[in-house]
């Protein structure tokens, strides 16, 4: 079984948890929990499960647990396969111009 390790920076009490970018090496996750008691670790480990669409088990933190950089182990993945599932998907243009509305203030 493939173990890929990846580097993240973590910021806690966002409004949503989700991934902001990938500078140098390391992933910029914002994450809906306070860094308290661990929260921040386990809803890290929920939100990349997801996102990565593996087992909750699949995804564990192994260095960092104090800290915002922190070392996350994925099972079952690549590499590449992790950065593909984890790259923001860009904004695109979704319906018609003529079905808006036009708001006036």
């Amino acid at each position: 079984m493939n173990t890929v390790k990846i580097s993240v920076r973590v910021h806690p009490n966002a409004p949503r948890s989700q991934v902001t970018g990938f500078e140098g090496g390391v992933w910029q996750i914002k994450v809906a929990a306070p860094p308290l008691k661990g929260r921040a670790n386990r809803e890290l480990e929920i939100f990349l499960s997801r996102k990565l669409q593996v087992s909750k088990s699949a995804v564990s933190v192994v260095k960092g647990q104090t800290s915002r950089h922190k070392t996350v182990a994925v099972d079952g993945l690549s590499q590449e396969e992790v950065a593909r599932r984890l790259m923001p998907k860009p904004a695109s243009f979704s319906g018609d111009a003529r079905k808006r509305r036009k708001v006036i203030f």
